[in-house]
């Protein structure tokens, strides 16, 4: 058994061919084809039913073939480690972050960074908490940029900035300095849809219901997105909560809406989150530094804070 052949039989799992297999690992079928048989005959067990079209797994095969892709994870941990203990800073480095920070720090600090470490190729998506947590678990990414504490045994977190909530409201005329949430009207309150950590957020700094019909309006709006949400909000005269950062990207006019809460100020924790086994802690405190870096210099922390949960 060698590495070479658990990634044959893990290309062809995936592709359910064996000449795609081949192709995707740049080798001919032919070579695949016996290096796969050969493997099978160490084991005296069948993975492949070859006579199937596509080719399909055998149920002793499927067992084979859980174990191989746990063992191909360790594999990439290990090479991991001795890139790290070599001083390497290179390969993949695949992060999640939630949308209600990406467009807000990611212009900030990315292409910065990413010059900073010209052998490492860093694949950026857009996720929500849930599915972060998910992905970091299952090892599909390396680290995670989202609200903390995520409440995850398994996963290490790694403290970035506390970012205040304000209130952005259109419904008024003329604004006050500071505000109370119990002097928020929710009839005319609006939110992000469920499933993001800002929703959950929010809640449970109103303690609102988020069964209660909006004045006036007929139809229920499920805001995808903070760019989405200010601009429902500015147009319908309503209001709504925001993570500070978004407030800075607004319009001067779209600014004056802005309102910030009193004493105690309500803030999100935004964490960089990894697996307990996740390996490269030079480049994770090293991207840790350099957002910290970029963005403390834009938060406002000057008053007591009280931090809110995103579960």
């Amino acid at each position: 058994m060698n590495i070479q052949q658990i990634e044959y039989i893990l290309a062809v799992k995936e592709l359910k061919n064996f000449g795609k297999a081949a192709d995707k690992c740049f080798i001919t079928q032919s070579t695949l084809s016996t290096m796969i048989g050969k493997f099978e005959e160490e084991i005296g067990i069948k993975v492949f039913d070859r006579k199937t079209k596509p080719v399909s797994i055998t149920k002793e095969g499927e067992a084979i073939i859980h174990q191989l892709k746990v063992i191909s994870k360790e594999l990439t941990v290990l090479d991991e480690l001795v890139q790290s203990l070599k001083g390497e800073l290179s390969g993949e480095l695949k992060i999640g972050i939630i949308p209600t920070v990406a467009p807000f720090i990611l212009p900030e600090f990315l292409n910065d960074f990413a010059r900073k470490f010209p052998k490492i190729t860093f694949t950026i998506s857009e996720k929500t908490t849930n599915n972060i947590t998910d992905a970091l678990l299952k090892r599909e990414l390396d680290i995670g940029i989202m609200a903390t504490p995520a409440g995850v045994p398994d996963l290490y977190e790694l403290p970035l900035y506390n970012e205040p909530f304000v209130l952005y409201d259109c419904s008024k005329r003329e604004m006050k300095e500071y505000v109370n949430v119990d002097s928020i009207d929710f009839n005319k309150f609006w939110l992000l849809e469920e499933g993001h950590c800002l929703h959950t957020q929010v809640k449970k700094i109103c303690d609102y219901d988020t069964s209660r019909n909006n004045e006036n309006i007929n139809f229920n709006f499920k805001a995808g997105s903070v760019d989405s949400l200010i601009r429902f909000v500015k147009i319908n005269k309503g209001l709504t909560m925001l993570p500070y950062l978004a407030s800075l990207d607004l319009t001067p006019a779209e600014y004056k809406k802005i309102t910030h809460f009193q004493s105690p100020v309500p803030v999100r924790t935004i964490g960089l989150v990894v697996h307990k086994h996740f390996v490269k802690k030079q480049i994770l405190s090293l991207l840790q530094l350099e957002i910290q870096d970029k963005i403390l210099p834009l938060l406002n922390a000057n008053q007591e804070e009280v931090v809110v949960s995103p579960l």
